[in-house]
């Protein structure tokens, strides 16, 4: 739900046109966190490789409409929905560093998005967890029959622990990856964001209390377990975050970490291969393989 300031601010500036005036405000508001990376899309996949996949669209709660492409696999034991961290590549993040073609390989139809705003999704308000609820329910609909995982890494696995609260949600199993437990936590390393945030927080307080990842975990008890996943080395979401997401799970949850890597690319680390192997083998104790 947008916050009541937000309405407020989008009805003084929609007068004319609610959507386009709203979604503009929500474009300007976003810019200290993530103007460098709101831009053109290009995608990763030759245009031999673009034929394993369909684009696929669904409107969010946010006010977005959120863009993603899915690939589907014979005799499939369940379908993943791969969450992107903050970036230009957007979806193709999944794409360009291997898991599409792991998880693919093992058997997994892939569903790959873009949150509102970055990518070839339109811009919707900052509730980001509404867009993988959104998602989520576009993989129901597109394999009703089968087991749907979430795999999110930083923005797109701390969003997905609120998306997890949500009764709306179809998710049986979550790995969630280098995700902060509260925006302030990882904004603080970014001083101009930071600032916006805490002027954000003053006037959106039950907004902020909404959003609070690692208090909002404890609703996540629809998901049958989680994987949570770490770096040692991180410091922009250290290990002591996976812990406490951990403590406030209320379903089964492990916490697996590697020795070093930076933010959100362990698989390009000295430890993929323990990581790649980590990621399938939860995966098929989640889908009984």
């Amino acid at each position: 739900m947008i916050p009541s300031s937000c309405e407020w601010a989008c009805r003084q500036v929609a007068r004319n046109d609610p959507n386009s005036r709203c979604m503009y405000l929500y474009k300007w508001l976003k810019r200290p966190f993530f103007g460098r990376f709101m831009v053109t899309w290009r995608s990763p996949l030759s245009p031999e490789e673009q034929a394993a996949w369909e684009p696929v669209r669904v409107s969010s709660r946010s006010g977005g409409t959120i863009a993603g492409l899915f690939s589907a696999v014979p005799d499939a034991k369940a379908t993943l929905v791969l969450g992107h961290p903050m970036g230009k590549e957007a979806k193709g993040y999944f794409i360009k560093h291997g898991y599409t073609d792991l998880y693919r390989a093992q058997g997994y139809n892939v569903l790959v998005f873009d949150v509102n705003g970055f990518g070839e999704s339109s811009h919707g308000n900052f509730s980001y967890f509404e867009d993988i609820v959104a998602i989520g329910q576009k993989a129901r609909e597109l394999t009703p029959d089968l087991p749907i995982g979430y795999h999110g890494i930083s923005l797109g696995g701390q969003w997905a622990t609120i998306a997890f609260a949500d009764p709306g949600h179809v998710y049986d199993f979550a790995i969630i990856e280098s995700a902060a437990t509260t925006l302030e936590a990882f904004w603080i390393h970014f001083p101009v964001a930071y600032r916006t945030l805490r002027i954000m927080g003053v006037f959106l307080p039950r907004y902020k209390k909404q959003i609070s990842m690692v208090d909002r975990i404890r609703e996540a008890t629809r998901l049958k377990s989680v994987l949570f996943i770490y770096s040692e080395t991180d410091t922009w979401t250290p290990v002591h975050m996976g812990v406490s997401f951990q403590a406030n799970c209320p379903v089964p949850a492990t916490l697996w970490t590697v020795p070093d890597a930076p933010h959100a690319m362990i698989m390009k680390s000295p430890y993929a291969d323990a990581y790649r192997a980590k990621l399938l083998e939860y995966t098929a104790a989640a889908v009984g393989a």
